[in-house]
């Protein structure tokens, strides 16, 4: 894979693909240029993807053990040169939740994991469910590094860092997506609220690239409620990450949530995560 220009990641949590191509999202596809595609909440088969995204596109997918739900695909120009599901423990089923792979870019390996991490439900065991899988994740995280100085995390995780990435967070602080408990994750991996390196390599040293790009604003938000007038009042929630190595991360030259111009023209609850890597720099850094 050539970066001659900047590598044009984006990411999608379609709410089923099937649907969200009924609705669009092919159009979206078609003229946005983009590299690497992170898809969360496929809902579908392998062959669906194949048949939808067309020839053109290298597919990978890791479908949930449950049909019908979650499932998480990379689909690229070109292909992985490897790729890998595994997530945490042997007996913890991160299937359709977790999928890794490398890419090569002018002889440098660029790491891409898409997740979807579960929603929760607070004092359940969906909760608990959660909770494993953020535990997994932290732990994989400096793998990832170790493994490539290039690595990027996408998707839906399901859980607002900030009082900035939710509008109604006084209303949620005892609701899954905004507990203290999962919040302190992020702080773990970002750094806390309070310390102004948050964004800039504290922590595990990721980087949030969504709020390191927006700066200190509400927002901007991927995923709005399908019920009210949320989405017509940007009542939203910024649930839908670039997590990237402080490496990447530098590379950074333009970030957008592809936001539909009205609600009868979404093809998802979500919108799109688009980012664009310039790699010129990061590889000779």
């Amino acid at each position: 894979m050539s970066s001659a220009k900047p590598l044009r990641i984006a990411s999608i949590n379609t709410n089923g693909v099937r649907a969200a191509y009924r609705k669009g999202m092919g159009d979206w596809l078609n003229a946005r240029d983009v590299d690497i595609l992170a898809i969360q909440e496929v809902r579908a088969s392998t062959e669906d993807l194949e048949g939808l995204l067309g020839p053109d596109w290298n597919i990978l997918h890791d479908a949930a053990t449950a049909k019908g739900r979650a499932g998480v695909a990379l689909a690229s120009r070109a292909g992985a040169s490897i790729h890998r599901v595994a997530l945490g423990a042997e007996e913890f089923d991160s299937a359709g939740r977790w999928l890794e792979a490398d890419y090569e870019v002018n002889g440098q390996i660029v790491t891409v994991v898409s997740t979807y991490v579960h929603s929760g439900e607070t004092d359940t065991p969906k909760q608990v469910e959660k909770y494993k899988f953020l535990d997994a994740m932290l732990a994989r995280l400096p793998e990832l590094t170790a493994h490539s100085p290039l690595a990027l995390v996408l998707g839906d995780l399901n859980v607002g860092h900030r009082t900035l990435d939710i509008k109604n967070w006084r209303g949620n602080k005892k609701h899954a997506g905004f507990l203290p408990e999962e919040r302190e994750y992020f702080d773990r991996i970002l750094g806390a609220e309070a310390d102004p390196l948050y964004n800039a390599g504290a922590g595990l040293g990721w980087v949030d690239v969504g709020r390191k790009w927006a700066g200190e604003v509400e927002g901007p938000y991927t995923w709005w409620s399908q019920r009210g007038q949320a989405f017509d009042n940007d009542t939203g929630w910024r649930l839908d990450y670039h997590l990237a190595s402080p490496q990447l991360a530098a590379s950074v030259v333009s970030y957008a949530v592809d936001r539909a111009a009205a609600y009868d023209q979404r093809w998802s609850d979500h919108s799109p995560v688009v980012v664009d890597y310039d790699l010129s720099g990061a590889l000779n850094s």
